[in-house]
């Protein structure tokens, strides 16, 4: 066996470990907080007064605050009057009915974010956080073969996005069904 193959092969688990126990792991985390941070300041911003909705403009979880936002403000007001109509209280409505409708909405933009945020984890190397790269890293550092490794890392990066991307077509799709004309809610 050539040598890159063999130094791939022996490569492949513990990159691959490295990426279940602290990539994956780090990217849920990331992407847990940044979604709760999100939600919080699309709702401020959305229904907060003047002054709370100017300063949650500034340096705060930017990207899934405005998809939220987005998505919210994209449920007809209807579902809101419909929602009061039978006495439901604000939160119930947004839980209720709105959050529901927004999902569909904003679930191909999280779902992006996501993905990103899986390969973005590879900046974490440098707080040495021993996740893939940073595995790829200390091989590398003994086989003096850091393409073979860094086209590894990249490749099982790959492969993380793209079962992510199925994973995320099947649930746009699964969404759609559920939110499609005449079905009951």
């Amino acid at each position: 066996m050539p040598k890159v193959f063999q130094i791939m092969a022996d490569s492949f688990w513990p990159l691959l470990s490295a990426g279940i126990a602290f990539t994956v792991p780090l990217t849920i985390l990331s992407f847990a907080g940044g979604l709760v941070v999100g939600f919080f300041t699309a709702l401020g911003r959305l229904y907060g007064g003047p002054v709370t909705r100017t300063l949650l403009r500034f340096c705060v979880g930017a990207y899934m605050s405005e998809t939220i936002r987005a998505a919210i403000s994209s449920v007809p007001k209807g579902q809101w009057e419909a929602s009061f109509s039978i006495g439901m209280t604000w939160a119930q409505a947004l839980g209720r009915t709105v959050l529901p409708q927004a999902a569909r909405v904003a679930t191909p933009s999280l779902a992006n974010t996501f993905i990103s945020l899986v390969k973005d984890t590879s900046l974490a190397a440098a707080l040495t956080v021993p996740e893939m790269f940073q595995a790829a890293q200390q091989i590398a550092a003994v086989t003096y073969e850091p393409l073979i490794l860094y086209a590894e890392v990249a490749l099982i990066y790959l492969l993380f996005s793209s079962v992510l991307s199925a994973l995320q077509g099947r649930l746009e799709r699964r969404l759609d069904r559920s939110f499609s004309p005449g079905v009951a809610l």
